[in-house]
């Protein structure tokens, strides 16, 4: 059997909006708690997740897939119902995933077929055309030097973030193309934390287990801020320079309340808070996670299955008839880091809204992350990642 194999990666990805990719945006966040829950359920501790660099690259593939197992494909993700709408919206979107002087942001797709492979030339056009992505020939026989080569390509475009995405043990002779999404995102905070200001706070892993870890700390500003009371959770919004996107936090108001806050996780991400300007101390630990995600069972679940069986599978848009092609893997790795690093060489470019001295002011609220939380990071609306932090030092 010949296999296709999917390879997601993700650092960081924004997106811009508009009336052409409105369908999609909507589409990626009602997936992000749907792959949300099912990791949740299986993996423990921290973790991070892009459905958004999922969402980009099965919807490559569905341009290759045909009648039941495109639509089924399409169904999971809540894309719209046919491909050339789909492509529209990505057609729009992906010229406006460019960096500025604000933030630098990169995306790129590529696919590597088997030497002699032919793909057909709609879906090689497709691909060029609406997915932009480049297309190599590459010997997957000589599978630790062809995943070499991809996992180059992979570390370029993501500023040597993450490594070894590709095993090669997943490749051999049955292997006939691979596709990859990276993106990488790097901003600095609007308010910048100032390393002055780092120190050590308690977190409570659970009720008996304490860590000290460094914290981030902000003291008597204004930021974004929440308290939902159906939720018993609070809601603090970090913007990063520009305001086009932010870090939202997402703390449960009980120390052991993650759980019952990840029962809700579709109300997490509903865009149903109102959010208000409040004066706050702000106590965030920093945290590093690297995740190691198996798509394949997180699609399956979501009722992706089609694409995997043999009997079933036509993706005969990419090539041959179907049942000629399966998906093999898909897989998805992913990093971030949190802290004030590359935040204080700008800091005395930033301006920190304060109070007027004049002012009467009543005293700063505090908003102490020194328990299990969830986080996310939004673009003009669109979630791009999702993760939650049990163990900052882990």
């Amino acid at each position: 059997m010949k296999c296709l194999t999917i390879f997601l990666l993700s650092v960081f990805l924004a997106l811009a909006e508009n009336g052409a990719v409105q369908e999609f945006t909507k589409a990626n966040n009602l997936f992000t708690p749907a792959v949300y829950k099912q990791i949740s359920l299986t993996k423990k501790g921290n973790f991070l997740v892009s459905s958004l660099s999922a969402e980009t690259v099965l919807a490559l593939l569905q341009s290759g897939c045909k009648d039941e197992t495109a639509q089924e494909l399409r169904t999971a993700l809540h894309l719209p119902d046919d491909k050339e709408t789909v492509e529209s919206a990505i057609k729009s979107l992906l010229p406006k995933l460019k960096g500025s002087d604000l933030y630098t942001l990169h995306t790129a797709n590529k696919i590597y077929v088997k030497e002699d492979f032919s793909i057909k030339d709609g879906f090689k056009k497709a691909a060029a055309q609406i997915y932009y992505a480049d297309t190599d020939t590459i010997d997957f026989t000589q599978s630790v030097q062809a995943a070499k080569t991809m996992n180059s390509w992979v570390e370029k475009h993501t500023n040597d973030k993450i490594h070894n995405l590709i095993d090669s043990n997943l490749l051999d002779q049955y292997t006939r193309a691979v596709l990859i999404n990276a993106l990488y995102f790097k901003a600095n905070w609007s308010s910048p934390f100032l390393l002055a200001e780092s120190g050590n706070i308690t977190f409570y892993k659970t009720a008996t287990d304490i860590v000290q870890v460094d914290a981030l700390r902000h003291f008597e500003v204004y930021f974004n801020y929440y308290e939902c009371p159906h939720l018993k959770a609070e809601f603090l919004e970090l913007p990063f320079k520009g305001n086009e996107a932010s870090m939202m936090i997402v703390l449960p108001k009980e120390r052991d309340g993650l759980a019952a806050l990840e029962n809700q996780i579709e109300n997490v991400f509903a865009p149903m808070h109102t959010l208000k300007t409040e004066y706050l101390n702000v106590f965030l630990p920093k945290f590093r996670i690297e995740s190691s995600l198996n798509f394949k069972n997180i699609l399956k679940n979501l009722g992706v299955k089609k694409i995997f069986d043999a009997k079933e599978a036509d993706l005969s848009g990419v090539a041959g008839k179907k049942g000629d092609l399966i998906v093999d893997e898909v897989v998805q790795k992913t990093f971030i880091d949190v802290s004030e690093e590359g935040v204080e060489a700008a800091a005395a470019t930033f301006v920190l809204i304060a109070v007027p001295e004049s002012a009467t002011i009543e005293s700063p609220k505090n908003f102490i992350a020194d328990h299990p939380f969830i986080f996310y990071i939004k673009v003009k609306d669109t979630i791009i990642f999702a993760g939650r932090v049990t163990d900052p030092k882990h």
